[in-house]
């Protein structure tokens, strides 16, 4: 029997709706379709269809047949709409809002149907459709519009669903970009299906060019130090439970010298049927950790030679005074006493560098600053540093009028002392130099010596805590702690130091800002 033409053209309708959900993901467009079928199925004049957000409210969402100028005022109407904890509480007032305004619009001679847009209880919208005619819709119409309202409440939700997934994706591959460590995302087979820009840069390639390779083709050891591969793992049954992560750590082989310092930690992503989906790789770089583990390495090792070493004459010295055996000269006494009192002062001093170093890792530097005569300060250490040495001659060059600095006059002493006591120290004699020289807003103060000079692979890490060069460690005496503190304490004051490469010797300069609060002369 053949149907109806209307019923058809329902069917034809229904139908294209159908189709155009699963190829049209633009949620507008869709809504344009589903409300354009439906005012002329229904033999309307206009439609609309609102929708509800997700955080509340309601928004006019498309139009048909309505003038430009009226749809204001219909915005205006569906925004006002008293809010409710439950959307399907508030569907009623939108509804007496439309027929009210269709009844005063039109001198009662329009009509107007609404539906929700509503999936599992969960109103999201409505649809409205006017017609000029004042009969009432008939309970098919009624059934035909609400076929509409589910089909465009289906793509609403669809739209919903897609936004929501899409912020998603779009977060966490944010996430991924942002963080600092390396990630990688392998499929089941080991294959690599994401990496982040952060393990490109650790590894040395384009992402282009890790991503769809094996993990065994990437992740290659030079030495592992702890844990084991990831395909010896799953050799063993990896994952036995969905939260099992496993660690390695050791030096990792990249498109780069040299090998890297990493430590990866591999955890399973499962179905809920317990299948591996993928495996997560957070790669973190730990050279920094590597670095402290030989730092305390070093620290000891100094640390105990340089206790020994003074322990050890001071225990010798006294050792032989208190023979009863013996009996000791004046001049050998005064001699021993001498050298007892040097190896006291020489330890007083590494505790006291070491305590400062302490503090200085956890709280900075305290300044007491008053007005600083720079060149008085160089000139009464020299002095005192010209007693100690037969082997060198001091100079002190400032130029006249030198202007006072703002500073911590015990702080910037024990810059200058570190710094002469470098110079005698590494130079076996010649000229030691201190000098001074403003420029624009800042003073610079150099020393400088006739030494051997700094080898330029040590030129970057004289500054480090405990580094001692190669080639003087032997021949000195001290735990590495001097030029780090005076670092420390020129930087607190806004200044910087820096070693230079002279033709012959070592200079060590140090800038330090003219405060604008002193006098025009800087007085």
């Amino acid at each position: 029997m053949m149907l109806p033409d209307y019923r058809v053209r329902q069917r034809d309708a229904l139908l294209a709706i159908a189709r155009i959900l699963t190829q049209e993901l633009n949620l507008e467009r869709v809504l344009e379709q589903i409300l354009g079928f439906a005012v002329e199925l229904l033999a309307g004049q206009a439609g609309l269809v609102v929708l509800r957000g997700e955080e509340g409210g309601w928004t006019l969402a498309t139009v048909q047949g309505i003038p430009e100028a009226f749809r204001s005022s219909l915005e205006r109407l569906v925004r006002d709409v008293p809010p409710h904890e439950d959307a399907r509480y508030e569907l009623p007032e939108l509804q007496r809002r439309m027929e009210t305004l269709t009844h005063v619009a039109s001198l009662g001679l329009l009509r107007v149907v609404g539906l929700p847009l509503q999936v599992q209880e969960q109103a999201m919208g409505a649809i409205f459709v006017f017609r000029s005619f004042p009969a009432l819709f008939t309970p098919n119409e009624q059934a035909l519009l609400q076929s509409f309202a589910d089909q465009a409440a289906v793509a609403v939700r669809n739209a919903r669903l897609y936004t929501q997934l899409w912020r998603e994706k779009r977060r966490t591959e944010a996430l991924l970009d942002a963080v600092a460590d390396g990630i990688l995302i392998l499929r089941a087979d080991h294959r690599i299906e994401r990496c982040n820009p952060a393990f490109a840069r650790m590894y040395g390639l384009p992402v282009a060019q890790i991503v769809r390779r094996r993990h065994e083709e990437i992740i290659r050891w030079k030495r592992i130090e702890q844990g084991m591969t990831l395909e010896e793992a799953v050799a063993g049954g990896w994952p036995l439970t969905p939260q099992a992560t496993f660690y390695t750590q050791g030096d990792l082989l990249r498109a780069v010298e040299p090998p890297l310092p990493v430590g990866i930690t591999y955890a399973p992503l499962l179905n809920p049927e317990g299948s591996l989906l993928n495996i997560i790789a957070s790669v973190r770089d730990i050279t920094h950790f590597r670095e402290a583990d030989e730092l305390k390495a070093t620290f000891v090792s100094i640390v105990s030679h340089e206790l020994k070493t003074p322990i050890a004459l001071i225990k010798g010295y006294v050792g032989t005074l208190r023979r009863e055996d013996a009996t000791w000269d004046p001049e050998f006494v005064q001699e021993s006493l001498s050298i007892i009192e040097e190896e006291a002062d020489r330890l007083a001093e590494l505790v006291e560098n070491l305590l400062e170093a302490s503090r200085l890792q956890a709280g900075g530097v305290a300044l007491e600053k008053n007005e600083v005569d720079l060149p008085a300060l160089a000139r009464r250490l020299v002095e005192r540093f010209a007693t100690q040495s037969d082997r060198h001659t001091f100079e002190v060059h400032f130029p006249e009028g030198f202007p006072l600095v703002w500073a911590d006059e015990r702080r910037l002493e024990q810059v200058l002392s570190n710094l002469l006591s470098n110079a005698i120290k590494y130079a076996p004699g010649g000229k030691v130099v201190v000098s001074g020289q403003v420029r624009g807003e800042q003073v610079v103060v150099c020393v400088s010596d006739e030494g051997p000079g700094i080898a330029p692979a040590d030129l970057p890490h004289i500054f480090d805590r405990f580094y001692r060069a190669s080639e003087v460690t032997n021949r000195t005496k001290g735990a590495g702690l001097g030029l780090y503190l005076a670092r420390a304490v020129v930087e607190a004051h806004g200044g910087r130091i820096w070693a230079d490469t002279p033709e012959k010797g070592a200079r060590i300069c140090f800038s330090l800002p003219l405060e604008t609060h002193l006098g025009a002369d800087g007085r």
